[in-house]
Parts: C-alpha cells; sequence; structure tokens
C-alpha cells in the first residue's frame, strides 16, 4: 500500500476547506483511503511545513499525488466534476525501431504544452514518477518514463536498442560525457547501488541498450536508467515531452494516462494533451498515444442492490457513482441495467465488482441499513471440494504415524531439475523473471525438493523420519489465459538406514483403502472396476534403477486406466544433492482425480 505525502495547507487549499485532523481521518476513512500520520508536531520543532501521509490503495494510481487526491475528493464531496481530457493534434513523432524487440518493445509519449510548474507542483511531477516506477512499473521492470524539455531537444523521435559503447552523453545531474557502459558501471558503483544503482539490473546484461534520441541524434535518456542532463526540465520548463518504454504495452499506457491527466491542469488549456504519433517498424503499426477512449461497462441495478442490501433505483445508484469519477446514465433498453463510463484515470476497474464498491462507497458504508436484507441470509461456509480431499490425505497420513510439514512453493531451478537427476525441456516449469535470490527461481513442479530440503535441516533427528505434505505445484499451459494452473498433490518420504520401500509402498496402501480403492493385481487385467496398481517406471531417473514405479489408477469400470503418480527407492545421488546421508523411498500423487 503506498503511502503518499502531502502538504496540509496546500490540500486545505485545493479543497477549499480547513479540516482538523480528526474530520480529514474521517473523510479519508469514508472515501476508502487512510490517514497514516499527521506531521504538523514535529514540522513546528524543525520549522518545515505540515504534512499528511496518506496510505493509497495500491490499484489507485490516480491518488498517487496530491493533484490526483484533490480532484477525487472535491468529486466525492460534490465539489467538482471529473475533467474533461482532451487532445489537441500530433506536431510529433516517435518512431520505434526493430532493434528494440531485443530488450523493451513498446513505447508512448505525450507532449504538456505551455505548462507552468510552481516549486510545489515541480516536486509533485516529479514524486509522482517516483511512485509510478515503484509500483504499477515494479521498480522499472516493467515501464519507465522519462520527461524532457522539449524547446531543447527537436523531434521527429527514434527510440533504438545501440551497442553500449556507440553513444555517449552526460547524465542528468552529472557533468562528465559517458558510454552506456560507463553509465552502468558507474551507478553500479557502491556510492550508487542505492539510488540509480537499483535498477541497472534490468539492462546491464544484454547485448544492446535501449535509447532515447532525437533527430539530430542528442541522446535523451538511458531508459530505464537514466535521462540526460541536456533535456531536463526545470520549473521554467513550459513544453515537457514524456515518453514511456516498457515491456508492458498496457501498463505503458496507463502510466501515461495517470501522468497527462495528473499534470495537464497547469498547461495553459486546461487538461489538453499535445498527442504523439508512434511508428513502430516491428508491424508497420501508427497509433496515436496517449487513448483518451472512456471505456464502458453494464452493470446490472439488481446486482449492486443485492450485494449491498439496498433498493436504490439506478438514478440513485448513478448518483453515487458520480461522486467516485464514474459517470453512469439508466440503459433505454433495459430498465435492470446501468450504463457506466470509466474516465481514463480508473484502470483499476474492471469488473462490474468493482463498480459495486465505488456504489457502496459513494452511498457511505455507514449508512447501510443495520438490518438489512442481507442481515436475514444465512451465509454458511464450506471449504472447497480439493480442500476437503487434501484433510482426507492429511488425516489418513498422521493416522499413519508421519508428519505434515509446510514448505515453500518457491525454489531453486537446480533443486527443481539437476538435484533430482532431471532435465528442463522448458514446456512445464514456471520460472520467475526477476527472483530476488537463487533460491526462488521457479515454482516447483513436484513436492519432492521441499520435502528432502526439510529433512536436510531435521537430518540429525532420530531415524526414521517419516513426513508428508498436501500442497500445490504449477505447470505452464500456453493455452490458458494465465499460461499455467495449479495442481494439489499429496506427497511422502521415508528416510532411515533403509530405504524401506515397503512401508512407503504400505502408506499408499492406506491412503487408497481410505479413497476406498483396492488393489489389483496383474496391471489391472483381473478387475475392470475402480482401483489401483503400480507398474515400473524406467523413464525417472531420480529412484534407483529397477526401483521406481507408476501409480496407475481406473476410477470407475470401462474407464480409461491413467497415471496419477510415481514411487519409487530414491536415488543415493539424489540424497547427497540435499545433504542427507540416508536411503530413502518417496511417494507422490495427483490429489484431484480423487475429486
Amino acid at each position: 500500500m503506498p503511502t503518499v505525502s502531502v502538504y496540509k495547507n496546500q490540500l486545505y487549499d485545493l479543497l477549499g476547506k480547513h479540516y482538523e485532523t480528526k474530520d480529514f481521518d474521517e473523510l479519508c476513512f469514508e472515501f476508502g483511503i487512510e490517514l497514516d500520520d499527521d506531521t504538523t508536531e514535529e514540522a513546528l520543532k524543525n520549522g518545515t511545513e505540515p504534512e499528511y501521509k496518506i496510505d493509497i490503495g495500491a490499484n489507485r494510481y490516480d491518488l498517487l499525488c496530491i493533484e490526483g487526491i484533490a480532484q477525487s475528493l472535491n468529486e466525492f464531496l460534490g465539489k467538482a466534476t471529473t475533467p474533461e481530457y482532451k487532445l489537441s493534434k500530433p506536431t510529433t513523432k516517435l518512431i520505434i525501431d526493430k532493434s528494440t524487440e531485443a530488450i523493451r518493445p513498446f513505447a508512448a509519449a505525450a507532449v504538456l504544452r505551455n505548462i507552468k510548474f510552481d516549486k510545489k507542483s515541480y516536486e509533485s511531477f516529479i514524486a509522482l514518477q517516483d511512485k509510478l516506477h515503484s509500483n504499477i512499473c515494479r521498480n522499472r521492470s516493467l515501464v519507465a518514463m522519462g520527461t524532457h524539455d522539449l524547446d531543447s531537444i527537436k523531434g521527429p523521435f527514434y527510440y533504438k536498442a545501440l551497442d553500449p559503447d556507440s553513444f555517449k552523453f552526460v547524465p542528468l545531474n552529472q557533468t562528465k560525457e559517458m558510454t552506456g557502459r560507463e553509465i552502468v558501471d558507474f551507478y553500479n558503483s557502491p556510492e550508487q547501488k542505492n539510488n540509480i544503482g537499483r535498477f541497472t539490473h534490468i539492462i546491464q546484461d544484454s547485448p544492446v541498450y535501449p535509447v532515447i534520441t532525437d533527430s539530430e541524434g542528442t541522446v535523451c535518456s538511458l531508459p530505464p536508467l537514466i535521462n540526460s542532463e541536456h533535456s531536463k526540465i526545470t520549473l521554467d520548463s513550459r513544453n515537457v515531452f514524456i515518453e514511456i518504454t516498457a515491456t508492458d504495452r498496457t501498463k505503458a499506457a496507463i502510466v501515461l494516462n495517470q501522468i497527462v491527466a495528473m499534470f495537464s491542469r497547469y498547461c495553459k488549456d486546461p487538461f489538453t494533451v499535445e498527442p504523439v504519433e508512434v511508428v513502430s517498424e516491428h508491424n508497420n503499426e501508427s497509433r496515436i498515444t496517449p487513448d483518451f477512449t472512456p471505456r464502458y461497462m453494464k452493470v446490472s441495478k439488481k446486482y449492486i442492490n443485492s450485494c449491498l442490501g439496498l433498493d436504490l433505483s439506478a438514478e440513485e445508484i448513478c448518483k453515487c457513482l458520480k461522486k467516485m469519477s464514474l459517470h453512469g446514465t439508466p440503459s433505454k433498453i433495459d430498465e435492470n441495467t446501468i450504463d457506466v463510463s470509466i474516465p481514463i484515470t480508473r484502470p483499476d476497474i474492471l469488473h462490474p465488482c468493482d463498480i459495486m464498491e465505488d456504489a457502496a462507497i459513494g452511498y457511505g458504508y455507514n449508512n447501510l441499513p443495520k438490518e438489512s436484507k442481507l442481515s436475514n441470509s444465512s451465509f454458511v461456509a464450506s471449504p472447497l471440494p480439493i480442500n476437503r480431499v487434501s484433510d482426507i490425505f492429511r488425516i489418513a497420513s498422521s493416522q499413519a504415524s508421519w508428519l505434515e510439514v509446510m514448505p515453500l512453493t518457491l525454489c531453486s531451478h537446480d533443486e527443481n531439475f539437476k538435484f533430482l537427476r532431471l532435465k528442463d525441456d522448458n514446456t512445464k516449469v514456471v520460472k520467475l523473471a526477476n527472483p530476488k535470490t537463487l533460491e526462488y527461481q521457479v515454482v516447483r513442479t513436484s513436492l519432492l525438493p521441499g520435502i528432502l530440503k526439510t529433512v536436510k535441516e531435521n537430518r540429525k533427528h532420530a531415524l526414521p523420519i517419516k513426513v508428508f505434505e498436501s500442497g500445490d505445484v504449477v505447470f505452464k499451459n500456453e493455452k490458458l489465459e494465465r499460461r499455467a494452473f495449479n495442481e494439489r498433490h499429496w506427497a511422502a518420504v521415508y528416510v532411515g538406514k533403509t530405504a524401506g520401500f515397503e512401508i512407503i509402498q504400505g502408506l499408499l496402501a492406506k491412503i487408497m483403502q481410505t479413497f476406498r480403492t483396492p488393489w489389483i493385481a496383474d496391471f489391472g487385467k483381473a478387475s475392470p472396476g475402480r482401483g489401483y496398481w503400480i507398474e515400473e517406471d524406467t523413464t525417472v531417473d531420480t529412484y534407483l534403477p529397477g526401483r521406481g514405479a507408476k501409480v496407475i489408477f481406473r476410477h470407475k469400470e470401462g474407464a480409461e486406466p491413467i497415471k496419477i503418480g510415481n514411487l519409487g527407492v530414491l536415488h543415493p545421488e539424489v540424497m547427497n544433492n540435499f545433504d542427507i546421508p540416508y536411503a530413502s523411498s518417496f511417494v507422490e500423487l495427483n490429489a484431484e482425480v480423487f475429486l
């Protein structure tokens, strides 16, 4: 949850009213934000201007500066209406070279013409960029922005990926001209590591660096690190060129819209933005950015009333939404439907439930009737079916004297593959793009690494060690919207002076007995009905040769048998990789087949 610092008196001026801290705290609560701190006492001691520190929801990018907070609160109080954002005619271009596909392929831009900053609005302009960089931009890894004095550079502008040694410029607030590689080395120094140096990892290992230049070849910025001193904006800047580079096109559009929406109010023609024609050589596409086309969504009046326990008319719901910058009109086709127009400042509205929530805030949570339709309803919680199955696994395993462990879902790539004597074919495992440590590189595809890491930390305990886990693994699937899916597994390991294969197979029999699944001999030929059996599996190198098996399951008579898991004696090399000096047997099942 971001915390935004605003000057108290400046905020009061924008709101047109002086609030006592208690009253302002109440206003924040009603609107859905939280007053975290009032620095008045500390400011009086230090001779500085008092501030409010306000906690903002992580998805409300429009509230990350004093301009956005004041605008939204004034609309909530009925003192203002949502600004009508307009685009003038574009006068310049940003051309994206094909070479950027190798590093940051997307870009957008805009111009704020005849803008007039004062000290506080300039500080807010810079602070908003920092807040966006640390929030939606994910520390510049997804999106990075640069702002430039347009009068010091000439369009059209070019976005290219160049060899780090092929260009030079003076970085912002520096005096020495450096190549791209020298700039990265400079900011990697200990003195700069907590400043720009935090972001050098994004591009430093790339053979090419992204660069924005003007028509004369003057370097404007090295995204996502630093702008050029040549195009530095100041309080005297009157025309500001804003460029966005990104690995995510949608987030780039959101970030650009937020910046221009918040600060176009300081232009000579308020809330008017000069767009830029962005020409992409990747696909010969030409588009205008920013895009101020409003989004529309339909929401059911009945849905909102049923969720809130109210009986409001469509007009009354529209009044509530107006306080939250959403503009609703009753549908002329269906009296139960409300057509809602969503401004560019509200990218957080993704679903009718978001509109319902804003209707509740506009109505006032404190105004919701204590005795409503909701209070007469009975809400009985029940576990998800897969969690019921997991509980059956847990109870059966603990009854058999096994102890439950709960390792982390993330592990290193070696632990998930190399340590288990497996090879990664890049079709199954979900890899983290920017892992914080080597321990957390991938999402596990088996419960075995976590269980063995737990055993490793407890290897000095009395033998045998018998532990189990019931938890999720994750697999890639490019056909799905999320490109990955969770799958609930159950696994257990026996560690001792002997491998104890008969013991782990006995636990498997106990589990299957609990699920009313009989053993079928002769590889399922003896009985065509429900049951399970095991067959030798020579494809998994995690187990000793000849001591690994797959578990086959037929859920009903006539059904096709499927593999639901595996068991066997773990290979000594696997045990050595996890620093466990004992023998071990392991079993793992897909729990979802029992649903």
